[in-house]
């Protein structure tokens, strides 16, 4: 017979917390955008971070990540809030033993709720900008960047990102900031009207809509092509 697993007698030690922190992205035509918070407590003091919470003992997870998504944006956005994996080192909180159960969600920029965010010292910083950030929430937002990355390969992203009306421009400049490349303008565009994905509007841009430029097509996405690829999934590869 192999080796029995042995469970230990004595009682177990719960001194252990449960936090979930929120990689946000946002999109304003031109950067991509994670939402960041100011710590006012030591020994962060003045550093940045995720959005987080602590879980508590009667909570679900994702249910709790959900709760902090309509908290910061006053509304439910249950198709994007996705679970990452667990961040749970030893040391990576000062004040004890905390698992932290990370998670994100992608956002339109213009969802702001200023007044409340201010508050907690909340705003945008592009991707590419991000500063040391406190405890361990750099390799977080390291993390959901590549599956950020990967889902762009393969799911048509840009409904919660990108505005109603979009420029093609706007859109690869979104894939670009996503994937961390650059595309050459003619294959991708041909790759994206070979997918069915985009309705022409039959209109200009005014220019007013940032990232946008003047007399600029302008485009929305196909509801049903976009739902069926959504699904079924997509190399799109250039």
């Amino acid at each position: 017979m192999g080796d029995m697993i042995h469970f230990p007698q004595e009682e177990p030690d719960f001194n252990v917390a449960l936090s979930t922190s929120m990689v946000i992205f946002g999109f304003d035509g031109v950067d991509l955008k994670i939402l960041l918070a100011k710590s006012t407590r030591p020994p962060f003091e003045g550093a940045l971070f995720l959005p987080s919470r602590y879980l508590k003992a009667n909570e679900e997870l994702l249910l709790s990540a959900k709760k902090m998504f309509n908290d910061l944006f006053g509304y439910d956005n249950p198709s994007m809030v996705e679970q990452l994996r667990a961040f749970g080192q030893v040391f990576r909180h000062p004040g004890g033993r905390v698992v932290n159960i990370a998670h994100y969600a992608s956002v339109n920029t213009d969802d702001f709720r200023t007044e409340e965010w201010e508050h907690h010292g909340m705003h945008w910083v592009p991707v590419n900008e991000v500063p040391d950030l406190a405890f361990d929430h750099n390799d977080i937002v390291d993390y959901a960047r590549e599956r950020l990355k990967r889902r762009v390969r393969r799911r048509p992203v840009g409904f919660d990102l990108l505005p109603k009306e979009f420029t093609l421009g706007q859109l690869q400049n979104l894939y670009e900031k996503a994937m961390r490349k650059t595309f050459d303008k003619r294959n991708f565009r041909k790759k994206l009207f070979k997918s069915k994905l985009l309705v022409d509007l039959e209109k200009k841009s005014d220019g007013s809509g940032y990232g946008q430029h003047k007399g600029s097509q302008l485009y929305s996405f196909n509801d049903e092509a976009y739902s069926i690829m959504t699904l079924k999934g997509y190399d799109f590869v250039f």
